[in-house]
């Protein structure tokens, strides 16, 4: 016999049952009740942020780029953690570029450049572009979304801006979402029978996608063609942010100098962590509550790596003991409430002082970065930092006896042998992303020639790992990085975390003032 229960539980959509777990009253006596006796929704001016005397200029080189195309920006949509329950939404990196916006502001959100022709640009728009910000408003406290709608109601998540606030804090005009559709799908076609072409940052919201791809179709659009326009709008996103402006490199400083008060948490944490089984989670630990401190999040997931682990280029499971007398890499940055993070490395020695042969692994990654602080100034090619280093570390692989040929041969392209110790690069851009600038162009990243404003790290390291039976057992298990943020300036280069302990000596000193 089939109950009434049961007969229930089949007809209810999929889709509603995680709904069941809530227990909410739908009575018309409830819902008007909830509807009723609120204060009012607080209004007013709202102050312009900082951001946006800086924003026009970049949504200015967009429209110039691609003038009398449409381009779609979108924010991405909320990522499913669990079930019912979601990640903290970041926004698309482009995205915030070009907004301002940063921490959790506004998933779904989508900024689009429309065609249209302006004698001068207005506060609003660029030459070439009428330029409007979607998103979906907060609902009025008289509606069932208020306390029914676990993502985006107020009773759940708290109160969002509004289309004014954002309009006055950005300086860009602003539309409800639901209007959003419309306004893509307008006029989609070939430019040359005078439809509008749409370019789309692809992959960042796959509705949106969709939505796009639907139009082109319908259209009769080449879709592969589509494809390739959509590819040069993400290369020219990514290398718009090659060179910081001043908005953006203050953002960094502070990035940086909350990095740098949380690796004095963790040097503050070590003799907790020594010993524990798990003594890399109380390392990892140490800096989150930081980062959640003094930013919005992690840049990324915590290298909390001690013994052989240092020897892992991205260890993040952290799950092992510290033992006495292990070095302790940890490479960590904060990301700001803007988005744009540090990225650092020290190698600690958890007991306070370097053995002799950690010593001498340290001090010959020290020599190779500091070589490539050299020869840092604009003008040089991007490629030139890492040639530098590399060169610096085979030099003392050559001379402990390590190179299996001699440091010619080493060195030449049919060699490289001494990359066996160091596999990774030497930089890589750095900003809104820890590895910035991603998908620029090989020739304006690695071939490209460095200029004031460009921000990246300098990171070499050498990883002896414990199975390497091409090195002496006393190198085995031992893994270093030394990482820093630098700026290009006109005449070289400032090192931005310059603040934290490099030299060896300055590192021991350091810790036992922290742990004094």
């Amino acid at each position: 016999m089939t109950s009434d229960a049961q007969t229930s539980d089949e007809s209810q959509q999929l889709q509603d049952r995680v709904n069941n777990r809530s227990q909410r009253p739908q009575s018309e006596a409830f819902k008007a009740f909830m509807a009723a006796q609120w204060a009012p929704t607080e209004g007013g001016e709202h102050p312009r942020d900082e951001v946006a005397d800086f924003t026009p200029r970049r949504r200015a080189a967009v429209s110039e780029r691609f003038a009398g195309e449409r381009i779609v920006i979108p924010a991405g949509p909320l990522k499913v953690r669990s079930n019912d329950t979601d990640y903290r939404f970041r926004p698309h990196s482009a995205f915030a570029h070009l907004t301002g916006l940063g921490v959790d502001h506004e998933p779904n959100a989508v900024l689009v450049f429309e065609p249209a022709e302006h004698q001068a640009p207005s506060a609003w728009d660029t030459a070439h572009h009428e330029v409007t910000l979607y998103f979906k408003p907060m609902a009025g406290r008289d509606t069932e979304e208020f306390y029914a709608d676990s993502r985006h109601g107020e009773f759940w998540i708290g109160p969002r801006p509004d289309l004014a606030e954002f309009e006055q804090r950005l300086g860009i005009r602003t539309r409800d979402l639901d209007q959003f559709e419309a306004a893509l799908s307008k006029d989609v076609g070939p430019a040359a029978s005078g439809g509008t072409q749409v370019r789309l940052l692809r992959e960042a919201d796959l509705n949106v996608d969709a939505l796009v791809d639907t139009a082109r179709a319908e259209a009769s659009m080449d879709l592969e063609a589509s494809d390739a326009l959509d590819a040069e709008l993400t290369e020219f996103c990514s290398e718009l942010r090659l060179v910081k402006d001043d908005w953006e490199v203050e953002q960094l400083r502070g990035s940086v100098a909350a990095t740098i008060a949380g690796f004095e948490d963790v040097v503050r944490a070590l003799p907790r962590a020594v010993g524990h089984d798990r003594g890399e989670r109380i390392v990892e630990g140490a800096f989150f509550a930081r980062a959640r401190l003094e930013g919005n999040d992690l840049g990324y997931d915590t290298i909390a790596a001690s013994g052989n682990n240092a020897t892992i280029l991205h260890w993040i499971r952290n799950h092992d003991r510290i033992d006495p007398g292990e070095l302790l890499l940890l490479d960590a940055g904060v990301e700001a409430d803007s988005l744009y993070t540090a990225d650092i490395t020290r190698t600690i020695p958890v007991s306070g002082s370097y053995s002799p042969v950690q010593r001498r692994v340290y001090e010959a990654v020290l020599a190779a970065a500091d070589a490539a602080f050299e020869v840092v100034r604009p003008g040089i090619k991007f490629r030139d930092i890492h040639a530098t280093a590399v060169k610096v570390l085979a030099e003392h692989l050559d001379d402990w006896g390590l190179l299996p040929v001699s440091l010619d041969e080493a060195l030449s392209p049919e060699g490289q042998q001494h990359r066996r110790w160091m596999p990774h690069g030497t930089s890589h851009h750095l900003g809104l992303d820890v590895h910035d600038c991603a998908q620029a162009k090989r020739d304006l990243y690695l071939d490209g020639v460095l200029e004031p404003g460009m921000v990246f790290t300098i990171e070499p390291g050498l990883y002896f790992k414990n199975e390497d039976l091409a090195v002496p057992e006393e190198y085995r298990g031992i893994g270093v990085r030394i990482e820093d943020d630098v700026l290009v300036t006109e005449d070289g280069c400032e090192n931005l975390s310059a603040a934290l302990p490099r030299k060896a000596d300055d590192v021991e000193s350091w810790i036992a003032r922290l742990q004094a």
